[in-house]
């Protein structure tokens, strides 16, 4: 597959129609991340109640592959427990450097990505919003004296 392959009309319409939720006036965490690689840059930040994620802002400045998988979280996140975000994000990880399954149910979107297995240097900024959000689900659960489960 050619670089030029890997940018299918599915992830440039999600990356072209992505909402843009923005920051949180106050969260219980943010993170950012940028990737070495590519420059890309994401900041979130979340709101968690009783493990349960009920607020989700960002701004990304990323390629048309982070923009897409940070469009798929902003939509998907709220109402997901941060428990089954942590999984969400091992499982990404896995699907992009272990051949394992792609995403289902409300992340299902997620398996367009599924390609970029094949061009390890675009991987950081396709998993840079998993990265970000599980730093700040951590640094929530410390604040919140909660211990997630992995």
């Amino acid at each position: 597959m050619a670089l030029i392959e890997l940018y299918s009309d599915k992830i440039l319409d999600i990356a072209a129609n992505a909402v843009q939720p923005g920051r949180l006036p106050a969260p219980d965490a943010s993170s950012r991340k940028v990737s070495r690689i590519c420059g890309s840059v994401i900041e979130v930040d979340i709101v968690v109640s009783d493990g349960v994620i009920t607020g989700y802002g960002h701004e990304v400045s990323a390629c048309a592959l982070g923009q897409t998988s940070a469009a798929i979280v902003a939509r998907e996140i709220v109402g997901t427990r941060a428990d089954d975000f942590l999984a969400l994000a091992r499982q990404m990880r896995e699907m992009l450097k272990a051949a394992g399954a792609p995403p289902n149910g409300k992340w299902s979107d997620l398996a367009f990505l599924e390609p970029v297995r094949e061009f390890p240097a675009r991987h950081a900024s396709t998993l840079l919003v998993f990265d970000a959000v599980v730093d700040a689900i951590e640094k929530a659960s410390s604040e919140q004296n909660l211990t997630p489960q992995t």
